[in-house]
C-alpha cells in the first residue's frame, strides 16, 4: 500500500522533533520546545493510525486511553524528586517494547515462511512487507531484529536497576558479582555466538537465550555504578533506549522511528559524554559498568562540624555584598525551590549581588536544578555553570550551599583514594564564608565524606532546607 500521506507526515513530525531537541538546551526556549514536541507526536501518532495502522482503531483507541489515563496519573501525582526514576522506568518501557517488538518480527518471518512452504497468502501491512524481502534483506531483517532485542533487552533490566537505585529499593552502592567484567564479557561473547547460530538457522530458541544473556548484562552492569554517578547513568540509558527505538524503526521499515530514536540515542550519548567529563569519568567505563567505588583508604577528615543558627546567617547576608547559592538534591526533597527564589529578590532588593552556581550533575538527573529554579521562577541570568563561576569564589563573601555533598566536596581535588577524585567541583570553600543547609551529619545518598563541613570558614545550617530557608526570610526585611 502506498501511505504517502503518512510519509509526508512523518518527515514533518521529525523536524518538530529536531525543533524540539534544539530549543531544549536553553532555559529560554524549553517550553516552547517541549509543545514541539508534543505536536510532532500527535502528527506521528495520528498518520500512524490512518497509514499503516488502519484497521486495528478499537484496539488502537483502546490502548491510547490507557497510556493517557497512566501518563496523566503520572504527570498530577509524581513530585519533581522522582522525576530521575521515573525517566529510568520509561527507558525500561522502550526497552521492553523493542524486546516485544522484535520478537514479534521474528515471529512474522517464521509464518511467512511457513505460508510461502504451503503454497499460502499472508495478510498484515508487516507481514506483506517481509513477504516481499528477498533471503539477503531477510538476513539483514534478522539481524536488525536481533539487535533490537539486544540493546532493548540491556536497556530494560539496567534501566529497572537504575529505578530501584534512585527510588531507595536497590543499595545505591556499587556491587558485582564475582569476576566482575568477566562474566558481562562471557554474556556479550555468548550474545554474539548465539547470533550466529540464528543468522545460521538454528532457530528462535537462540533469540530466547541471547535475551536472558542481554537481560543479565544490563542488570549487572548498572548493579556496578555507584549511586553518586547515576545521573550519568540515567543519560546513558537515554542514549540506548533512542538506539534500541532505532533499531525497532528498521525492523518495521518505519522512517520516522529510525529518524528519533538516532536523535534520541546520538543526544544521549553526546549528554553523557558531558556528564562524564564533568566527573572525570571515562566514557568507556560508563558503558562497561562497574565505576564509582573507591580506591583505597580515604583520607582522615579532622576537626567538628560547627552549627549557626538562622540569626548568625541572616546577619553574615546583611553584611555581605556579594552571595552564591549551590543548590542540590536537597533542595529538590525540601521542594525548597520557591523559599530560596524568595530570599533571592529580598537580597536582590537590598542591592546585593546573588547569583546560583550549577555543576553540570547537581541532583539524580541532568538539569534538575536548572528546572526547579526554572520553575521558581529565578531570572535565568543569574544561574551560572561551573566553568563560569568557579573562579569567583575567592571574591565572594557569602556562599549557600543547600543540600549538595560531592559536587562540592574538596576530596575531589585531595584525596586520590576519594570516589570522586579528580572530579570537578564547585570550589565553595574558597569563599570568606560558607553557610551549608543541610538535614543532619550524615553522608548522604552517595555514602562519600565531604571535608568541606569541617572547614574553618564552613558553619552548618542544619534542618529541612525549605524551613530553614523560611526562618530567614522575615529576617531580612
Amino acid at each position: 500500500m502506498d501511505f504517502g500521506f503518512t510519509t509526508a507526515a512523518y518527515v514533518v513530525a521529525a523536524v518538530l522533533f529536531i525543533f524540539s531537541l534544539g530549543g531544549l538546551s536553553g532555559q529560554e526556549s524549553a517550553k516552547r520546545a517541549v509543545w514541539y514536541g508534543i505536536v510532532g507526536m500527535a502528527i506521528a501518532v495520528v498518520a500512524t493510525l490512518i497509514g499503516p495502522g488502519a484497521g486495528l482503531w478499537p484496539l488502537s483507541i483502546i490502548l491510547i486511553a490507557i497510556g493517557a489515563v497512566v501518563g496523566y496519573q503520572l504527570a498530577t501525582k509524581v513530585e519533581m524528586t522522582q522525576m530521575p526514576e521515573l525517566v529510568a522506568i520509561m527507558h525500561s518501557l522502550v526497552g521492553l517494547a523493542a524486546v516485544f517488538v522484535g520478537c514479534s518480527a521474528d515471529m512474522t518471518i517464521g509464518m511467512v515462511d511457513a505460508a510461502k512452504a504451503a503454497g499460502e497468502g499472508v495478510e498484515g501491512v508487516f507481514a506483506e512487507l517481509v513477504a516481499k524481502k528477498t533471503p539477503i534483506e531477510i538476513t539483514i531483517l534478522q539481524v536488525e531484529l536481533v539487535l533490537g532485542i539486544w540493546i532493548g533487552a540491556v536497556t530494560f533490566t539496567g534501566s529497572v536497576i537504575a529505578y530501584g537505585k534512585l527510588s531507595g529499593r536497590v543499595d545505591s552502592a556499587a556491587t558485582q558479582l564475582p569476576g566482575g567484567h568477566l562474566l558481562n564479557a562471557a554474556a556479550a561473547i555468548l550474545s554474539v555466538l548465539l547470533l550466529m547460530m540464528y543468522l545460521g538457522g538454528s532457530g528462535s530458541w537462540t533469540l530466547v537465550l541471547m535475551t536472558l544473556a542481554a537481560l543479565f548484562i544490563g542488570y549487572h552492569l548498572i548493579m556496578g555504578i555507584g549511586g553518586a554517578d547515576m545521573p550519568v547513568v540515567v543519560s546513558m540509558l537515554n542514549s540506548y533506549s533512542g538506539w534500541a527505538a532505532a533499531a525497532i524503526g528498521f525492523s518495521l521499515g518505519n522512517d520516522l522511528l529510525i529518524v528519533v530514536g538516532a536523535l534520541v540515542g546520538s543526544s544521549g550519548a553526546i549528554l553523557s559524554y558531558i556528564m562524564c567529563k564533568a566527573m572525570n569519568r571515562s566514557f568507556i567505563s560508563v558503558i562497561l559498568g562497574g565505576f564509582g567505588g573507591a580506591k583505597g583508604d580515604q583520607m582522615a577528615v579532622e576537626g567538628e562540624q560547627i552549627a549557626i543558627d538562622a540569626d548568625g546567617v541572616a546577619a553574615a547576608l546583611a553584611e555581605a555584598d556579594s552571595v552564591i547559592i549551590v543548590p542540590g538534591y536537597g533542595m529538590a526533597v525540601a521542594q525548597a525551590q520557591q523559599s530560596v527564589s524568595e530570599l533571592t529578590r529580598k537580597m536582590r532588593a537590598a542591592g546585593k549581588e546573588v547569583r546560583f552556581a550549577i555543576h553540570p550533575v547537581a541532583g539524580r538527573l541532568p538539569g534538575l536544578m536548572n528546572v526547579l529554579l526554572a520553575e521558581a521562577k529565578v531570572p535565568y541570568d543569574i544561574v551560572l555553570e561551573m566553568d563560569e563561576i568557579n573562579e569567583d569564589f575567592p571574591e565572594t563573601d557569602v556562599v549557600i550551599v543547600i543540600g549538595s555533598n560531592d559536587i562540592v566536596n574538596p576530596a575531589a581535588q585531595d584525596d586520590p583514594n576519594s570516589p570522586i577524585a579528580g572530579m570537578p567541583v564547585l570550589e565553595v570553600w574558597k569563599a570568606k564564608q560558607v553557610f551549608v543547609s543541610k538535614r543532619g551529619q550524615g553522608t548522604g545518598y552517595s555514602g562519600i565524606e565531604n571535608p568541606l563541613f569541617y572547614k574553618e570558614n564552613t558553619r552548618m545550617f542544619y534542618g529541612d532546607a525549605k524551613a530553614s530557608v523560611d526562618s530567614l526570610l522575615p529576617k531580612l526585611d
